[in-house]
């Protein structure tokens, strides 16, 4: 097994896809190469490239890009129906008279991948699976609140019900393939592996089956963005890892003032595999600031995070009031319907045609009787593509409020907060249906990401002070992710309690 260590920006999964188009060029069967990701949507993005440039049948002769859990499933012969659902969870929790926490979502439609099962009890019982440790052990590190009895119980009733109905959850499918490696995992001339730092204990037995299955096999990742132990992950496996290594030296997105900011952090990793990479030859910035106030953000794309999510309400907070429009942890700081509802009733003033399903977003934020006639509120016999006017909504559609009004009179149902929110993004000039150049995220969501500008909280949580007493590196780890995502210029905020901070 081949390792590619990738430092940050200098384009691991790139190396990796480069590699791929090289042994397609080569005229290698598609069939015959396994591209192995962490997320589905960087499995797709890989099948996306191979099949455009090399006119592939994605579905075909793409079939091995995929998740670890996906090739499990395709090759083990277990069927979508034969997949927990949350249904399965609900039924279980009535028989046992255990209520699971977060599986009130509908059953998947075939696409067993789509919906997450967040109850803590089963998240616990699944960790201690990936991790391959003993179950009491994983709960007495960690913080559930929760009988230990309770616990127990909830596992072997698990157990015995997918027994009973012959049912399997995603760490089966693992399990499964591991135990079937003989006969369910297909040879390959070469298997690519992204993100390999990520991977757990039961995810590297699946590896080095591949490995074995393989004439040659290539692993990319950086141990110095492993920040997923608490889920699993098994760095020292990447680290400890015997063969030969690559270390991309050259990063496309670190300037050089970051990069000794990084580098910094970095050495104080104890367990790492030591490397050196070279920063982008453009200078970049470092300051000290207080908080978000001191910074012009009218241009280039900004990341904001910290390391816990909690710290970044007060943030997201401020960004309303300064009336910039954002993302917050993948959602827009502003509902889509209601930006729809303001261009589109500003667009109806100034004389242009709107569609039905923009008149209906207009609509839903007004009041029956006096902005609305009644039975008018959802427009019976409207299209969502059909083309209307102000004078058609008076006319036709019980249309009853001033068509001189500004979209706050009109539109009376639009709660005061949200008013004051557009008010402040319309006096800076922000476009509602633009894409926000700002994003608000913990460091941990942020991975994979980078922007221009990166303003990075040194607080810390009290869990994280706790995790630190017993492994720093973890901690160490999660600031240079931080760090790193910088292209231009990284902002400090200074915390409030020094006592209770990350010095960088």
């Amino acid at each position: 097994m081949f390792r590619i260590f990738g430092p940050p920006g200098t384009g691991k999964t790139t190396t990796l896809l480069n590699m791929v188009d090289d042994a397609l060029e080569s005229g290698i069967n598609p069939v015959d190469i396994a591209f192995l990701a962490f997320t589905r949507k960087a499995a797709n993005e890989a099948k996306e490239r191979a099949a455009k440039r090399f006119k592939l049948d994605p579905d075909e002769d793409l079939r091995h890009f995929r998740t670890l859990h996906s090739l499990a499933l395709s090759k083990v012969g277990i069927r979508p129906e034969e997949v927990m659902q949350p249904s399965n969870y609900r039924e279980l929790g009535g028989v046992i008279g255990h209520r699971f926490q977060n599986v009130d979502g509908k059953d998947n439609d075939g696409d067993i991948f789509s919906g997450k099962i967040n109850d803590p009890i089963l998240s616990l019982i699944n960790l201690a699976r990936l991790k391959k440790t003993k179950l009491r052990d994983e709960y007495n590190n960690s913080n559930l609140y929760a009988d230990w009895n309770l616990v127990k119980y909830v596992d072997e009733s698990v157990t015995a019900y997918k027994e009973k109905f012959g049912l399997y959850d995603f760490t089966d499918m693992l399990s499964q393939f591991i135990a079937n490696a003989d006969q369910c995992c297909p040879h390959f001339k070469l298997t690519f592996l992204d993100e390999a730092q990520d991977l757990s204990p039961l995810q590297w037995d699946i590896a080095h089956i591949l490995d074995k299955k393989s004439e040659r096999m290539y692993c990319a990742g950086d141990d110095d963005q492993a920040i997923y132990r608490w889920a699993g992950a098994d760095v020292e496996q990447f680290i400890n890892l015997p063969g030969g290594a690559e270390i991309l030296a050259q990063s496309y997105r670190v300037p050089s003032s970051v990069h000794r900011i990084a580098e910094r952090i970095a050495n104080r990793i104890n367990k790492r595999y030591r490397k050196e990479y070279n920063p982008r030859k453009e200078r970049g910035s470092v300051a000290q600031i207080s908080g978000l106030s001191e910074l012009d953000m009218s241009h280039g794309s900004w990341l904001i995070m910290g390391q816990a999510g909690y710290m970044l309400s007060p943030l997201s907070q401020e960004l309303r009031g300064m009336g910039v429009l954002f993302n917050d942890r993948g959602r827009r700081s502003i509902s889509d319907k209601i930006s729809t509802a303001v261009n589109a009733w500003e667009r109806l003033r100034k004389g242009t045609d709107i569609s039905g399903e923009e008149a209906r977003c207009v609509y839903s934020h007004m009041s029956t009787k006096t902005r609305i006639e009644r039975g008018f509120k959802k427009l019976p016999g409207v299209e969502d593509s059909d083309q209307l006017t102000m004078q058609d909504l008076i006319n036709k559609h019980g249309l009853l409020a001033d068509p001189e009004s500004i979209w706050h009179e009109a539109m009376d149902l639009i709660p005061d907060n949200e008013r004051a929110y557009i008010v402040a993004m319309l006096r800076r000039g922000e476009k509602f249906n633009a894409d926000p150049r700002v994003t608000v995220s913990t460091i941990h969501g942020s991975k994979g990401g980078e922007a221009d500008n990166v303003v990075l909280l040194t607080d810390l949580s009290p869990a994280a002070e706790a995790a630190a007493s017993i492994d720093a590196d973890d901690l160490h780890r999660v600031f240079y992710v931080g760090v790193t995502r910088t292209r231009e210029n990284l902002y400090l905020v200074e915390p409030e309690d020094l006592n209770r901070s990350y010095l960088i």
